[in-house]
């Protein structure tokens, strides 16, 4: 549903089926689940629980919907079908929330929840239950709907549902950190305990944990990483950057390498044995195989699209790459950068094959960090295309990694160091 569309009241996505872009049939709705938060904000949905042809319950995420309307929900075509294994901070809506009895706080009556409407953010790709549809007065019997002045009113305006009244540990400690940037979430993780630290990862979601992962130390990351079920463990490596991904994977003894490849979707496997072929301090191992390619007949109004992807890095977002098909590197025939700051300048039907800068040599796969880090200073590039002896785009080094790279193992105590007692304000407050 595009940002800005009418809310859609819970009930009314109940059984409703769902479908892949080609329009086949993968499941039906039978739950949502939501995430609720501290000081009365509203509940933040995270996704559907979609029942398989097989009885199978899988989750898909939000983000993987692209549409819900006309009493469907259209997804992206990527399913995880590992059974729905509910979390500590996630809530069942209709398990759970619907007919529960919460309190108006203006008048402190008990009220029945009959409903809830959720509705996705302007320009955000985040949606929240915003309305609870009650009934008034108290239940009658095994029928929850006796009878009763039925009103909608604003989350806030109800007690009953909040972290702080569940009292919810490590629940209402990642709700305080909600806002949090995932690198100043990664600073605040690495200074908990190992205990508090496990706890507060497995209650974070696969993409929130799988951000707060790049940010981290090596030996964090293989902390909790060991901590998780496998199953999870392999879900969270496929969310992260590739590149990331591979790298801790290729911290991990070699028999656990292949258990956790073995769990993961093909294709994703597949990028990360081939990222681990490389050696790390070269460009082939600091790329991601995931840049942003377009083939020559591709639009200016194509690539833009494609930028505006809430996903992608700044940095993976500053150009495009085009290239002859297949378009999933190794792609085919590589034919030059097309830079974010051309885009702008030109007609949206341009083509982008008359734009491309072909003086920008690529780097290679074998070429060494100094190598790298010298192409960025000398060009003030914030991302290079990496292309093979045959000509395949590989995929696209980012400064961000570059400098992870070059700084010291410790730099991110060393920060904090300097934040504690030099007085300077943490990043991000």
């Amino acid at each position: 549903m595009a940002a800005g569309a009418p809310r859609i009241f819970v009930s009314h996505l109940s059984g409703v089926a769902v479908f892949d872009p080609n329009g086949d049939q993968v499941g039906r709705v039978r739950d949502l689940v939501v995430m609720l938060r501290v000081r009365r904000r509203p509940p933040r949905l995270l996704g559907l629980v979609v029942e398989l042809s097989t009885r199978r319950r899988i989750f898909l995420p939000m983000t993987r919907v692209t549409g819900i309307e006309s009493g469907q929900v259209i997804t992206t075509g990527v399913l995880n079908v590992r059974r729905f294994e509910q979390r500590p901070t996630e809530r069942l809506v209709f398990g759970e929330l619907l007919d529960r009895r919460v309190t108006l706080e203006e008048t402190g009556e008990e009220v029945t929840v009959l409903d809830l409407s959720v509705q996705q953010l302007p320009a955000r790709r985040d949606w929240e239950i915003d309305r609870i549809f009650v009934r008034k007065g108290r239940k009658s019997g095994p029928l929850r709907r006796s009878k009763g002045e039925t009103i909608t009113v604003e989350w806030s305006q109800v007690t009953g549902f909040s972290l702080e009244e569940q009292g919810q540990g490590a629940e209402s400690l990642l709700a305080t950190f909600e806002q949090l940037r995932p690198a100043d979430l990664a600073n605040v993780l690495h200074h908990l305990s190992a205990k508090r630290r496990a706890e507060v990862a497995a209650a974070l979601d696969d993409d929130r944990l799988a951000d707060v992962l790049e940010e981290l130390p090596e030996d964090d990351q293989i902390e909790i990483l060991g901590k998780l079920k496998e199953e999870r463990a392999a879900d969270v490596l496929e969310a992260m950057d590739p590149d990331d991904a591979a790298d801790l994977l290729s911290e991990l003894p070699e028999d656990e390498q292949e258990r956790l490849l073995s769990l993961m979707q093909p294709a994703d496997a597949a990028d990360m044995r081939r990222l681990m072929s490389y050696e790390e301090h070269t460009a082939g191992g600091l790329m991601t195989t995931e840049p942003i390619v377009l083939r020559p007949d591709s639009t200016v109004a194509d690539a833009l699209a494609r930028v505006r992807n809430a996903d992608l890095s700044p940095a993976l977002a500053a150009q495009v790459y085009v290239c002859r098909p297949p378009d999933e590197t190794p792609t085919g025939k590589y034919l030059g950068t097309v830079h974010f700051q051309r885009l702008l300048r030109d007609p949206p039907y341009t083509l982008v094959s008359s734009l491309v800068d072909q003086d920008l040599q690529p780097l290679s796969p074998d070429d060494a960090l100094p190598v790298v880090a010298g192409f960025f200073a000398t060009y003030d590039m914030v991302a290079a295309p990496v292309v093979d002896e045959s000509g395949s785009l590989l995929g696209a080094v980012t400064v961000d990694d570059v400098l992870d790279h070059m700084l010291p193992d410790d730099w991110r105590e060393t920060e904090f160091h300097l934040d504690e007692g030099q007085g300077v304000a943490p990043h991000g407050t």
